[in-house]
Protein backbone atom coordinates (compact mmCIF):
# COMPACT_ATOMS: atom_id res chain seq x y z
CA UNK A 1 0.00 0.00 0.00
CA UNK A 2 0.54 3.57 -0.25
CA UNK A 3 1.26 6.35 2.10
CA UNK A 4 -1.82 7.79 3.31
CA UNK A 5 -4.35 7.16 5.60
CA UNK A 6 -6.94 4.11 5.10
CA UNK A 7 -10.42 5.42 3.42
CA UNK A 8 -13.50 3.82 4.57
CA UNK A 9 -16.23 3.82 2.05
CA UNK A 10 -19.68 3.24 2.80
CA UNK A 11 -23.16 3.85 0.72
CA UNK A 12 -25.61 4.37 2.95
CA UNK A 13 -29.78 4.31 2.71
CA UNK A 14 -32.00 3.14 5.53
CA UNK A 15 -29.02 2.76 8.05
CA UNK A 16 -30.07 5.31 10.62
CA UNK A 17 -30.44 2.68 13.11
CA UNK A 18 -26.69 1.10 12.61
CA UNK A 19 -24.69 4.23 11.70
CA UNK A 20 -23.63 5.18 15.31
CA UNK A 21 -22.65 1.63 15.77
CA UNK A 22 -20.84 0.98 12.21
CA UNK A 23 -18.97 4.42 13.38
CA UNK A 24 -17.79 3.05 16.60
CA UNK A 25 -16.36 -0.32 15.19
CA UNK A 26 -14.73 1.14 12.04
CA UNK A 27 -13.00 3.44 14.95
CA UNK A 28 -11.82 0.45 17.20
CA UNK A 29 -10.95 -2.01 14.66
CA UNK A 30 -8.57 0.81 12.42
CA UNK A 31 -7.19 2.42 15.92
CA UNK A 32 -3.64 1.77 15.40
CA UNK A 33 -3.62 3.23 11.45
CA UNK A 34 -5.04 7.02 10.10
CA UNK A 35 -8.64 6.60 8.80
CA UNK A 36 -11.18 8.67 7.43
CA UNK A 37 -14.70 7.05 7.32
CA UNK A 38 -16.78 8.51 4.04
CA UNK A 39 -20.48 7.66 4.55
CA UNK A 40 -22.12 8.17 1.34
CA UNK A 41 -25.71 9.06 1.85
CA UNK A 42 -27.65 7.75 -1.12
CA UNK A 43 -30.43 9.78 -1.03
CA UNK A 44 -31.81 8.23 2.03
CA UNK A 45 -35.73 8.84 3.05
CA UNK A 46 -35.19 8.17 6.51
CA UNK A 47 -32.75 10.19 9.35
CA UNK A 48 -29.65 8.58 7.79
CA UNK A 49 -28.02 12.14 6.39
CA UNK A 50 -29.02 13.48 9.92
CA UNK A 51 -27.07 10.91 11.71
CA UNK A 52 -24.22 10.83 9.90
CA UNK A 53 -24.36 14.74 9.69
CA UNK A 54 -23.77 14.34 13.69
CA UNK A 55 -21.02 11.94 13.27
CA UNK A 56 -19.04 13.87 11.16
CA UNK A 57 -19.30 17.11 13.65
CA UNK A 58 -18.31 15.09 16.55
CA UNK A 59 -15.40 13.61 14.63
CA UNK A 60 -13.27 15.28 11.83
CA UNK A 61 -12.61 11.77 10.18
CA UNK A 62 -15.76 11.16 9.98
CA UNK A 63 -17.23 12.43 6.30
CA UNK A 64 -20.40 12.79 3.94
CA UNK A 65 -21.00 12.93 0.82
CA UNK A 66 -24.90 13.28 0.03
CA UNK A 67 -26.35 12.43 -2.74
CA UNK A 68 -29.61 13.96 -4.34
CA UNK A 69 -30.97 11.29 -6.08
CA UNK A 70 -30.53 7.70 -5.33
CA UNK A 71 -28.00 5.89 -7.29
CA UNK A 72 -27.81 2.30 -6.42
CA UNK A 73 -25.05 0.99 -4.18
CA UNK A 74 -22.38 0.66 -6.87
CA UNK A 75 -22.68 4.07 -7.51
CA UNK A 76 -22.69 5.61 -4.51
CA UNK A 77 -19.14 3.35 -3.78
CA UNK A 78 -17.58 5.03 -6.75
CA UNK A 79 -18.73 8.70 -6.00
CA UNK A 80 -17.10 7.79 -2.05
CA UNK A 81 -13.91 6.31 -3.31
CA UNK A 82 -13.55 9.31 -6.01
CA UNK A 83 -14.05 11.67 -3.00
CA UNK A 84 -11.18 10.10 -1.23
CA UNK A 85 -8.24 10.95 -4.10
CA UNK A 86 -5.40 11.11 -1.02
CA UNK A 87 -6.05 7.73 0.65
CA UNK A 88 -3.55 4.89 0.32
CA UNK A 89 -5.80 2.65 0.12
CA UNK A 90 -9.70 2.24 0.68
CA UNK A 91 -12.13 -0.40 1.82
CA UNK A 92 -15.70 -0.47 0.67
CA UNK A 93 -18.42 -2.32 3.06
CA UNK A 94 -21.94 -2.10 3.67
CA UNK A 95 -23.67 0.34 6.94
CA UNK A 96 -25.89 -2.63 7.52
CA UNK A 97 -23.29 -4.04 10.06
CA UNK A 98 -23.61 -7.50 8.12
CA UNK A 99 -19.85 -6.66 6.93
CA UNK A 100 -18.00 -6.31 10.34
CA UNK A 101 -15.87 -4.15 10.73
CA UNK A 102 -13.56 -5.96 12.44
CA UNK A 103 -12.09 -7.70 9.65
CA UNK A 104 -11.03 -4.90 8.13
CA UNK A 105 -7.49 -5.44 9.08
CA UNK A 106 -7.62 -8.68 7.74
CA UNK A 107 -7.90 -7.62 4.27
CA UNK A 108 -5.58 -4.08 4.80
CA UNK A 109 -2.82 -6.75 5.94
CA UNK A 110 -3.28 -9.15 2.89
CA UNK A 111 -3.34 -5.98 1.06
CA UNK A 112 -0.12 -4.40 2.39
CA UNK A 113 2.15 -7.88 0.93
CA UNK A 114 2.08 -6.06 -2.08
CA UNK A 115 1.46 -8.59 -5.01
CA UNK A 116 -2.19 -7.83 -4.77
CA UNK A 117 -4.22 -4.83 -6.05
CA UNK A 118 -7.85 -6.06 -4.28
CA UNK A 119 -8.54 -8.32 -1.61
CA UNK A 120 -11.92 -9.41 -1.39
CA UNK A 121 -13.82 -10.17 1.84
CA UNK A 122 -15.42 -13.38 0.95
CA UNK A 123 -18.96 -14.40 1.59
CA UNK A 124 -19.35 -16.66 4.31
CA UNK A 125 -22.39 -18.10 6.63
CA UNK A 126 -25.76 -17.84 6.29
CA UNK A 127 -26.50 -14.66 5.78
CA UNK A 128 -29.53 -14.50 4.33
CA UNK A 129 -32.42 -16.88 3.29
CA UNK A 130 -31.70 -19.42 0.95
CA UNK A 131 -32.82 -18.34 -1.93
CA UNK A 132 -31.10 -15.07 -2.06
CA UNK A 133 -27.83 -17.31 -1.24
CA UNK A 134 -28.39 -19.08 -4.42
CA UNK A 135 -29.12 -16.30 -6.82
CA UNK A 136 -26.00 -14.68 -5.50
CA UNK A 137 -23.78 -17.32 -5.73
CA UNK A 138 -24.99 -17.94 -9.70
CA UNK A 139 -24.24 -14.39 -10.04
CA UNK A 140 -20.92 -14.48 -8.46
CA UNK A 141 -20.16 -17.62 -10.48
CA UNK A 142 -20.90 -16.00 -13.72
CA UNK A 143 -18.82 -13.02 -12.84
CA UNK A 144 -16.10 -15.28 -12.23
CA UNK A 145 -16.06 -17.26 -15.55
CA UNK A 146 -16.11 -13.81 -16.98
CA UNK A 147 -13.66 -12.23 -15.58
CA UNK A 148 -11.38 -14.54 -13.10
CA UNK A 149 -12.36 -12.64 -10.24
CA UNK A 150 -12.38 -15.08 -6.58
CA UNK A 151 -15.80 -16.90 -6.78
CA UNK A 152 -16.78 -15.06 -3.11
CA UNK A 153 -15.87 -11.60 -4.34
CA UNK A 154 -18.36 -9.33 -3.39
CA UNK A 155 -18.61 -5.82 -2.62
CA UNK A 156 -16.53 -5.84 0.81
CA UNK A 157 -13.25 -4.95 -0.70
CA UNK A 158 -9.72 -3.74 0.18
CA UNK A 159 -8.37 -1.60 -2.98
CA UNK A 160 -4.96 -0.07 -3.77
CA UNK A 161 -4.25 2.23 -5.61
CA UNK A 162 -4.47 0.46 -9.12
CA UNK A 163 -7.47 -1.14 -8.53
CA UNK A 164 -9.70 1.83 -6.94
CA UNK A 165 -8.63 4.46 -9.89
CA UNK A 166 -10.03 1.54 -12.18
CA UNK A 167 -13.41 1.62 -10.52
CA UNK A 168 -13.66 5.69 -10.94
CA UNK A 169 -12.51 4.98 -14.79
CA UNK A 170 -15.15 2.59 -15.39
CA UNK A 171 -17.88 4.03 -14.20
CA UNK A 172 -19.57 0.51 -13.82
CA UNK A 173 -22.70 -0.86 -13.03
CA UNK A 174 -20.43 -2.62 -9.94
CA UNK A 175 -17.20 -2.25 -8.39
CA UNK A 176 -16.83 -5.85 -8.39
CA UNK A 177 -16.92 -6.03 -12.08
CA UNK A 178 -14.94 -3.07 -12.41
CA UNK A 179 -12.15 -4.65 -10.87
CA UNK A 180 -12.59 -7.91 -13.00
CA UNK A 181 -12.36 -6.15 -16.04
CA UNK A 182 -9.21 -4.11 -14.99
CA UNK A 183 -7.56 -7.25 -14.77
CA UNK A 184 -5.47 -6.49 -11.68
CA UNK A 185 -4.01 -9.16 -8.99
CA UNK A 186 -6.98 -10.07 -6.80
CA UNK A 187 -7.56 -12.44 -3.99
CA UNK A 188 -10.34 -13.13 -1.40
CA UNK A 189 -10.16 -14.05 2.43
CA UNK A 190 -13.40 -16.24 4.21
CA UNK A 191 -15.34 -13.70 6.07
CA UNK A 192 -18.43 -14.52 8.01
CA UNK A 193 -21.13 -12.64 7.87
CA UNK A 194 -24.13 -12.40 9.66
CA UNK A 195 -28.13 -11.29 9.54
CA UNK A 196 -28.63 -7.49 9.90
CA UNK A 197 -29.24 -6.23 13.58
CA UNK A 198 -32.13 -3.93 12.43
CA UNK A 199 -34.03 -3.57 9.28
CA UNK A 200 -34.10 -5.10 5.76
CA UNK A 201 -32.44 -4.99 2.42
CA UNK A 202 -33.15 -2.09 0.24
CA UNK A 203 -32.87 -4.77 -2.38
CA UNK A 204 -36.10 -6.08 -3.59
CA UNK A 205 -35.65 -9.27 -5.71
CA UNK A 206 -36.38 -7.36 -8.98
CA UNK A 207 -33.94 -4.74 -8.12
CA UNK A 208 -31.38 -7.58 -7.65
CA UNK A 209 -32.03 -9.64 -10.75
CA UNK A 210 -31.96 -6.30 -13.15
CA UNK A 211 -28.43 -5.08 -11.14
CA UNK A 212 -26.94 -8.53 -11.96
CA UNK A 213 -28.14 -8.60 -15.81
CA UNK A 214 -26.60 -5.11 -16.28
CA UNK A 215 -23.42 -6.43 -14.33
CA UNK A 216 -22.89 -9.52 -16.37
CA UNK A 217 -23.48 -7.46 -19.65
CA UNK A 218 -21.33 -4.77 -18.95
CA UNK A 219 -18.78 -7.52 -17.90
CA UNK A 220 -19.08 -9.57 -20.94
CA UNK A 221 -18.99 -6.83 -23.29
CA UNK A 222 -16.05 -5.20 -22.19
CA UNK A 223 -13.97 -9.05 -22.21
CA UNK A 224 -15.47 -9.47 -25.80
CA UNK A 225 -13.65 -6.02 -26.71
CA UNK A 226 -10.66 -6.91 -24.57
CA UNK A 227 -10.51 -10.02 -26.67
CA UNK A 228 -10.94 -8.27 -29.88
CA UNK A 229 -7.99 -6.38 -29.25
CA UNK A 230 -5.94 -8.78 -28.12
CA UNK A 231 -6.86 -12.14 -29.57
CA UNK A 232 -4.69 -14.08 -27.01
CA UNK A 233 -6.06 -12.45 -24.27
CA UNK A 234 -6.96 -14.83 -21.85
CA UNK A 235 -10.23 -15.20 -19.90
CA UNK A 236 -8.56 -14.96 -16.48
CA UNK A 237 -7.41 -11.52 -16.96
CA UNK A 238 -7.15 -11.19 -12.84
CA UNK A 239 -4.33 -13.55 -11.00
CA UNK A 240 -6.04 -14.33 -8.74
CA UNK A 241 -3.65 -15.69 -5.50
CA UNK A 242 -4.13 -18.00 -2.30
Amino acid sequence: MSGGPVAVVVPVYGNEATLVELARRVAAALADRAWALRLVVDASPDESEAVARRLAAGDGRVRVTSLALNQGQHEALRSGLEDEPAAGAWVCLDADLQDPPEAVPLLLERLAAGDVDAVFAGRAGAYEGRSRLLTGRLHRATLRRITGLPADAGAFVALAPRARDAVVRLRAPSIVAAVGVAGVPTTSLPVTRHRRPSGRSGWTTAARLRQSGRTLLWAARHRLAQERAVPSLSRRPAKETA
